[in-house]
């Protein structure tokens, strides 16, 4: 009995020491077994596909929809009746088409209207002006339906005279004067010519029969045998009292006061903004309209300038109204475009660039609510022609003597370096051109990295 417990006694201890002994051989290593198993794991490569598309390289900036002409509406002082320039009607809206000939608004009871022309309005037009702004007056009367008779180009005649009221009329409002006393001045020659004339009857017949020549019918043509020098004055003072009146008839009638009339240069046109309501006193901007097309204007940076050139494609958005269009770029300045920052303190700001101007063209008309907007303009700096294999610009690498590859994974530990030629590059992406016996397909996984699993930190 005892020797059969000596012998259970030994086996325990046997495998008391054999357990130990296991633990201690899992506890202490050898200095060579230790490195090894301290050693960061390898690390994995990081790989893309090859992809089989149409590359497109796009700049993004930002753009303003402006029109052709773009003017701002103001009115100078109130009319002659009006103790104060006072907005009385508003004829239009903010986003709203008009034509030539349209009365925008009234002032103090004066209409402001609108007519086809490209010089801005800077005078009165008066009867017997000459000038290339008379004749932008007459080419517009006639524009929209009212002929200006004989008179010449650029000479406010008695047609333009009579086409300037009939617009009025034809708009509701009565034409303004050109002189205070006009039909009185007119009254007083009228007077002046006959009161010569009688002077003359009077120097040639002082006694009313005597040289007086019957079939006359002109008193200036009457003549007597021996003329005086009461008569001759009397002929001298009836010429000048009929050039009075030709004047004098001459100077009155309707004028253009600057302040009633706006040219543009094309129409239809627009409202861009109202910046009065009716009652409120005149201020320096009533409403700021636009006429022709709309463009869409941009600033290039230094480092996009190269990128764009005319004739290039362009996508316009409005993230307001969500509409899109196409575009071209029309021009791109070679000159670094200056702006002065707002006055502080009193001091004039510091110039500071905002880049290159770009003016981008639209393929159709834009609507115009766009007018004023600021855009996003995506320019297509450039295209592969069709479909072409692409790869991550970090996928290429270049050699000591200058050629560039790419490595293809073909397997878990094997590699193929295919030699390529770079194209058009765009959005992180290479167009790659293989040469003779090269072979690189889509779909097979380029490397692009390299991802060390201890810090996660890639590398390529």
């Amino acid at each position: 009995m005892h020797k059969r417990r000596w012998i259970v006694g030994v086996a325990a201890g046997a495998v008391l020491v054999s357990s130990a002994g296991l633990a201690a051989a899992q506890i202490v290593k050898s200095p060579a077994q230790a490195a090894v198993d301290s050693a960061a794991p390898p690390a994995s490569v990081i790989t893309a596909a090859v992809e089989y598309r149409v590359l497109a390289d796009s700049v993004i900036l930002r753009g303003a929809v402006t029109a052709e002409q773009t003017v701002d509406v103001s009115i100078s002082g109130a009319p002659a009746e009006a103790s104060a320039a006072v907005v009385t009607k508003l004829r239009v809206r903010a986003g709203e088409q008009f034509k030539a000939g349209q009365v925008l608004l009234e002032v103090s009871g004066r209409p402001v209207f609108v007519l086809p022309g490209e010089v801005p309005v800077y005078r009165d037009l008066k009867p017997g002006m000459d000038g290339d702004d008379v004749t932008q007056l007459q080419t517009a009367l006639r524009d929209i339906g009212h002929g200006t008779g004989t008179d010449r180009e650029g000479y406010f005649g008695a047609g333009t005279k009579a086409a300037l009221h009939a617009f009025y009329t034809s708009v509701g409002y009565d034409p303004l004067p050109a002189t205070t006393d006009g039909d009185a001045e007119v009254e007083a020659a009228r007077d002046g010519v006959t009161e010569a004339e009688r002077a003359l009857e009077d120097a040639l017949a002082p006694d009313g029969e005597a040289g007086e020549d019957v079939g006359a019918t002109d008193p200036a043509e009457k003549q007597s045998p021996a003329p005086s020098r009461e008569a001759e004055r009397a002929r001298e003072d009836l010429r000048k009292a009929r050039e009075t009146l030709a004047d004098a008839l001459a100077a009155s009638g309707p004028m253009l006061p600057a302040s009633e009339a706006v040219f543009l240069s094309s129409f239809p046109a627009r409202v861009d903004s109202i910046n009065t309501k009716v009652g409120s006193v005149v201020a320096d901007k009533l409403l700021t309209v636009s006429a022709g097309a709309l463009v869409v204007n941009g600033y290039l940076q230094q480092h996009q300038k190269g990128l764009v050139r005319p004739g290039q494609k362009v996508q316009i958005l409005s993230e307001v109204t969500g509409v899109s269009a196409a575009a071209t770029v029309a021009s791109v300045s070679d000159t670094l475009q200056q702006e002065r920052s707002d006055t502080t303190d009193g001091n004039p700001g510091m110039a500071t660039p905002s880049g290159y101007l770009m003016v981008v063209e639209p393929t159709k008309e834009l609507p115009s609510e766009l007018a004023g907007q600021d855009v996003r303009l995506t320019v297509q700096a450039a295209s592969t022609k069709g479909k072409a294999l692409v790869v991550p610009v970090s996928a290429i690498t270049a050699g000591a003597d200058g050629r560039t590859s790419v490595t293809v994974l073909t397997s878990a530990d094997t590699k193929r370096k295919v030699t390529v030629t770079t194209g058009t590059t765009g959005d992180g992406y290479v167009e790659v051109r293989l040469g003779a016996g090269a072979r690189l397909a889509e779909g097979e996984r380029v490397i692009i990295g390299t991802r060390n699993h201890l810090s996660g930190e890639q590398s390529r």
